[in-house]
């Protein structure tokens, strides 16, 4: 996943770097040329005063070069024999490679002869070469004069050394405004994606108890004041709905526990005046279970939007848990006979909660391991206690769980995979996910384990009596 603040830093750092770099090198060659060009017009004094002088007298110290560079001076006639060369002439520089080309100009004439004597020539200046040995560089600059060829060679290792050191400022200097430019980058980056973490902050909360939550704009910036302000009115326009439905899915589950009552009340009168055995009776036993049936659907309904608006009143109390696990222990074995029973109970377990949601949701868990079971199956009940939390986990054996039902297994009215569930067995899809409302409205959490092949497992954690009493 790639990271946009990561990317403009490096994106900054990779321009501006090309730029410097680029600089860089422009700035080093012209430093460069300048220093050569400047010892060219040393070096061409230098010819000058040595074509004036009777006698080849050691050069003087060229200006800008320091006292340890080597100087070295040749003189050849026009014929190209040597009239004088010093003792530090580098000898793999040739005299015949300075050579200038035949009928140049004399760089000086001596008065201004008339051109029937001396034709018209090309004039040219002096010569100018780099010469590399097999161990220095040299700088040479080579004249012709009426009667000889004079050639100045001066070491170069001054100035590359000189160069050197400034090569070694600009990396050094380029590496830091690099690492300026970048923390730079990051940092301004970060400031313009603050209401970006804000909006990712806020949609973090967005729960059916953070739709209240709204972005500041006084703040931020103009570029983004739009789109917190639409951000908000999408959680208000959210809150309004979600109240609305929930405030519909509570009235009407209200609404009708009164008829529910009512007719299952008249059908339990009916059922005990019907004969025996007869088809009125059966009919009114049916109808009687489907009336029980849609009660209890109603029941969790209403239960479910009571949490969904925070409203879910618990009566705490202290519950021993563990009594309540031994209890549905025996439950088991009187619904399923044929499912192994395997317990790990750690006496006296108390927490401080409702018991009577408490205990739907473990009979809840209790008979979802029952309907998803498989023929000649078993169950494990394991309860312990952990620090300030109490864990009971529900392991049955079944079926594999497709990863698209466990990532909906919570939902609402989710029945998840038809062939999991054996043959007879009924259910709302409202177990779950009421439990784990009821297990959040104690302060806990209920989870779907992972589970070797053929199991399945829920933890359901709760605060110990401990921890309720020390935070409540």
């Amino acid at each position: 996943m790639r990271s946009f603040r990561t990317r403009l830093a490096l994106a900054s750092a990779v321009l501006a770097g090309s730029a410097l770099i680029g600089f860089g090198m422009t700035s080093w060659w012209l430093i460069y040329q300048a220093k050569v060009s400047r010892l060219d017009e040393a070096i061409k004094s230098q010819l000058m005063r040595v074509n004036r002088s009777k006698h080849f007298l050691p050069l003087p110290r060229l200006f800008g070069i320091d006292e340890d560079t080597t100087i070295a001076l040749l003189v050849n006639d026009n014929e190209n024999n040597t009239l004088y060369k010093s003792d530090n002439w580098p000898l793999e520089i040739k005299a015949d490679s300075l050579q200038l080309p035949a009928g140049t100009r004399p760089l000086i004439e001596a008065g201004r002869p008339r051109n029937d004597v001396f034709p018209p020539r090309k004039r040219l200046p002096p010569r100018f070469v780099t010469q590399y040995t097999s161990t220095q560089t040299w700088r040479v600059g080579a004249a012709r004069f009426p009667a000889n060829q004079i050639a100045i060679a001066v070491n170069l290792q001054t100035i590359d050394s000189e160069m050197a050191a400034i090569r070694n400022i600009f990396l050094i200097s380029i590496l830091i405004v690099l690492f300026l430019i970048t923390g730079g980058a990051w940092w301004l980056s970060g400031n313009a994606l603050r209401p970006i973490g804000q909006l990712t902050e806020a949609i973090k909360h967005v729960t059916v108890k953070g739709l209240d939550r709204r972005v500041p704009i006084d703040t931020t910036d103009v570029e983004f004041v739009e789109l917190i302000a639409v951000f908000n009115q999408m959680l208000a326009s959210l809150e309004r709905s979600f109240k609305q439905a929930s405030r519909f899915s509570g009235d009407a589950a209200h609404e009708l526990k009164t008829p529910l009552a009512i007719l299952q009340g008249e059908l339990e009168r009916n059922l005990q005046q019907a004969e025996p055995e007869s088809q009125m009776q059966q009919s009114l036993s049916s109808l009687l279970d489907e009336v029980r049936r849609l009660s209890g659907i109603v029941r969790k309904l209403l239960l479910l939007s009571l949490a969904d608006a925070g409203r879910m009143n618990l009566h705490r109390v202290e519950v021993n848990l563990s009594e309540i696990l031994a209890q549905v222990e025996e439950d088991i074995e009187l619904l399923a006979p044929q499912l192994k029973v395997q317990t790990d109970i750690t006496a006296q377990l108390h927490v401080l909660g409702d018991r009577v949601l408490l205990t739907q949701v473990v009979q809840n868990l209790v008979t979802n391991a029952i309907k998803y079971n498989l023929v000649d199956g078993w169950i494990r009940i394991n309860a312990t206690q952990q620090k300030a939390s109490l864990l009971i986990t529900i392991t049955n054996s079944s079926k594999n769980i497709l990863q698209g039902d466990r990532e909906r297994i919570f939902e609402r009215f989710y029945r998840g995979d038809p062939a999991r569930t054996r043959s007879g067995v009924e259910g709302t899809g409202l177990g779950l996910s009421l439990s784990r409302e009821i297990a959040r409205a104690h302060g806990g959490d209920l989870i779907l384990n992972l589970t070797p092949s053929n199991q399945t497992a829920f933890t359901l954690t709760l605060p110990t009596l401990i921890s309720n009493r020390t935070f409540s």
